[in-house]
C-alpha cells in the first residue's frame, strides 16, 4: 500500500473510527461484531466495543435465551475470546444431559417418597386450609365468634362489655 493510502486510512480512522469486524455468527443467524480500541481525532481513547446484529427482530422482542450464553458472555466482556461452534454445541449437549438427569432423579425421589408414605416410614404432609385473616378473632376456628349487636336507641358510650368479662373492671 502506498504512502497516500496509508495517510488516507489514518485520516479516516481518526475521523470516523475503525470499521467493525465480524467475529462470528450463532446457530440462529445473529452476527457478532467488534470495534477495536482506537483514538479519536481529539485524542480521546475509545475502548473496544462489542455488539450483535440480530436477524429479523427488534431489540425489544428478544428474551432471555435467544442468544447463546457463550456469546452473551463475550459481548459483556466476561470472556476474551469469542466462542466456537463446537464449544456452543458441547455446552448445549451438556445442559440437555443435565436436564434429563434432573428429571430422572426427581422421578426417582417421588417414587421413594410414595414408597415411604405407603410403608408408614414417613408421615404424609398435612394439607390444611385456614380461612380468614390472622388478625380476625376467629382465625383458625370453624365458625366466627358472635359479634356484639346494638341498635342506635339502646347504645350507651362505654356501656358495652365483651362477653365473659366482669362488671368490676368497668372503670
Amino acid at each position: 500500500m502506498g504512502r497516500p493510502w496509508q495517510a488516507l486510512r489514518a485520516l479516516r480512522l481518526r475521523l470516523f473510527g475503525p470499521d467493525k469486524e465480524l467475529v462470528g455468527t450463532d446457530q440462529f443467524g445473529n452476527k457478532y461484531y467488534r470495534v477495536p480500541k482506537h483514538e479519536t481525532r481529539a485524542g480521546q481513547i475509545i475502548p473496544e466495543r462489542r455488539f450483535v446484529e440480530t436477524i429479523n427482530r427488534q431489540a425489544y422482542q428478544y428474551e432471555m435465551g435467544d442468544f447463546p450464553m457463550e456469546w452473551e458472555a463475550w459481548i459483556r466482556k466476561k470472556r476474551n475470546d469469542p466462542p466456537s461452534i463446537e464449544e456452543i454445541l458441547k455446552n448445549e449437549n451438556y445442559r440437555e444431559e443435565m436436564k434429563q438427569k434432573i428429571k430422572d432423579v426427581s422421578e426417582k425421589d417421588k417414587l421413594l417418597q410414595a414408597k415411604a408414605y405407603k410403608e408408614g416410614l414417613v408421615a404424609e404432609p398435612a394439607h390444611t386450609q385456614v380461612k380468614g385473616h390472622a388478625s380476625a378473632p376467629y382465625y383458625g376456628k370453624k365458625e366466627p365468634s358472635q359479634d356484639p349487636t346494638s341498635t342506635a336507641s339502646t347504645f350507651q358510650p362505654g356501656s358495652w362489655m365483651p362477653p365473659g368479662s366482669g362488671s368490676s373492671q368497668n372503670k
